[in-house]
């Protein structure tokens, strides 16, 4: 199996069709891209799950989220989002509390630290984001950036082609 430059080994067999090329070089980037981003995380011990979190509080202010509006809004979908806020609410980078328009909705926020977390965070993730990307132009960039917007928006429903 022949080497590539990012330490990828490719098979010899190609790809059954272009479609699955396609998917199999999306996750190839994807994992290659956050495993960068991991790094710096882990120097915060952040998982990519958790720093997505505290972003998005971060978006939502000081009104905070419902644990299923913060599930809809995750990049990746993680099944136990109450686990998480469990773990980010015991380093005290998240506050929980019951809402005071609906008693049953549990209402999560960042805190003061977990906002002091995302602002030691900003330069280095966006320095590496430019690193990752700088070898395409700009005008490639955003094609790119369209055309995984396309893919997602026409992604067929389960059980429909």
């Amino acid at each position: 199996m022949p080497a590539r430059p990012n330490g990828v080994t490719r098979s010899r067999r190609p790809a059954r069709g272009l479609e699955n090329e396609v998917f199999l070089n999306l996750l190839r980037t994807a994992d290659a891209l956050l495993r960068d981003v991991e790094q710096i995380l882990k120097a915060v011990e952040l998982s990519h799950t958790q720093y997505n979190v505290l972003r998005i509080l971060r978006g939502a202010g000081r009104q905070g989220l419902a644990c299923q509006e913060i599930g809809e809004r995750m990049l990746t979908r993680d099944p136990d989002i109450t686990r998480l806020l469990d773990r980010l609410e015991a380093r005290a980078l998240v506050s929980r509390a019951r809402g005071r328009a609906d008693r049953r909705v549990v209402e999560t926020r960042i805190t003061p630290a977990g906002l002091r977390i995302l602002r030691e965070l900003d330069e280095p993730i966006s320095a590496l984001h430019r690193r990752q990307l700088r070898h395409i132009e700009p005008r490639r960039l955003r094609l790119l950036a369209g055309l995984l917007e396309q893919l997602r928006e026409g992604r067929a429903p389960e059980g429909q082609e």
